[in-house]
């Protein structure tokens, strides 16, 4: 079975940016790439402040710190991909944008390389139509942030083969992770479930049920959640909620997935949560 040693992370983002730390910690190689340098920079700055806080609270030495970095590279080329095991592509949720990335990186790997996303809710099996690899195409679905959270969802697409799968699920737990092998339905079992409380949530907000602080207390305090839904939300991102419910709603085609009207509202009035300042709650307020 293929070693996979030298991977390329696609997106310079939260999500990338973590993959890319989990990756090099595990002893791997790893280009972390963005179209735009800022982004990739950027990442590599919050990679070094996780590890110099690791290294403070004696998680880490500095000796190991300065490995896991000195494993780490940037790019701004596709190109720069030529030569890797794995690519895992963490870019926007959207399928036009990931199917014109996927062609291109059909074309620049080698054959051997498996092509993964790390998308939250869009078919696997869709994205890897777009290669002439099917079989080598998998979704990771990595939780946030990554380098705290253990759970991987690994999506298998309808032509994905199992040996692809099986040197994934190995790849994950070489990253002290914990694979969990879910079918390609949208949303998966992660974002079906989260996303549609999530919603239910707004639901009551916008039909008078109780207050925000209201219906977050009652999700902590009666069903021990760590942080309530709206919050939750205003930090995934509410652009982002919409687009996973559209996915549900349009993929499995039943009302109850149907994003509630307030939800579309707030996306439209750019409050998008706590990367705008202002979602369900107001951050600028909280700062002062």
């Amino acid at each position: 079975m293929m070693d996979i040693q030298r991977l390329m992370i696609i997106g310079g983002g939260q999500m990338g940016s973590g993959i890319a730390q989990v990756v090099a910690a595990a002893g791997m190689n790893v280009i972390l790439n963005d179209i735009d340098p800022a982004y990739s920079l950027k990442g590599l700055g919050t990679i070094r402040n996780n590890l110099i806080r690791d290294v403070e609270k004696k998680r880490k030495s500095q000796a190991e710190m300065d490995a896991i970095l000195a494993r780490i590279s940037l790019s701004s080329d596709l190109e720069d991909g030529r030569n890797v095991d794995m690519v895992i592509e963490a870019i926007v949720e959207n399928m036009q944008i990931k199917s014109e990335l996927f062609k291109k990186l059909d074309l620049i790997c080698p054959q051997h390389a498996i092509l993964a996303s790390n998308t939250s809710s869009l078919a696997i099996t869709e994205i890897a139509s777009f290669t002439k690899r099917p079989d080598q195409v998998i979704g990771m679905h990595f939780m946030n942030p990554v380098p705290v959270m253990k759970l991987i969802e690994v999506i298998r697409g309808l032509r994905t083969s199992h040996e692809t799968y099986l040197l994934v699920e190995n790849l994950a737990k070489r990253m002290d992770k914990v694979p969990i092998e879910v079918n390609d339905f949208p949303g998966f079992v992660s974002n079906r479930i989260l996303l549609t409380m999530i919603n239910e949530a707004v639901f009551c907000l916008y039909e008078g049920v109780a207050a925000r602080e209201s219906i977050d207390e009652v999700m902590k305090l009666g069903m021990n959640h760590p942080m309530g839904p709206l919050a939750l939300a205003d930090f995934i991102g509410l652009d982002t909620c919409l687009a996973i419910m559209e996915v549900l709603h349009e993929g499995l085609g039943d009302s109850k997935y149907r994003p509630c009207p307030l939800l579309r509202k707030y996306v439209a009035a750019g409050w998008l949560g706590k990367k705008s300042g202002r979602g369900f709650y107001d951050y600028k307020k909280r700062e002062q």
